[in-house]
């Protein structure tokens, strides 16, 4: 048996009904939502994951401060 791997999209920062529907439009409806860039994210990000952001960047310094998404939807 072999493990099949399917790419992931996740939203990053996302604050307004525009950008959100904006980035639908683009990538899809997206697999994870994010509030933060966290260390919690970083560890829900595999390798082939496509990461969309709002604002910022993976390069940006990731919160201090984690948030559990998983309790909210």
């Amino acid at each position: 048996m072999t493990d099949t791997f399917t790419p992931c999209v996740h939203f990053v920062a996302f604050r307004k009904d525009s950008e959100f529907w904006s980035a639908v439009r683009v990538w899809g409806r997206p697999d994870f939502f994010h509030r933060v860039w966290d260390h919690r994210v970083m560890g829900d990000v595999a390798p082939g994951d496509t990461v969309v952001f709002a604002k910022g960047s993976e390069h940006d310094k990731p919160s201090d401060f984690t948030f559990n998404d998983s309790e909210v939807f």
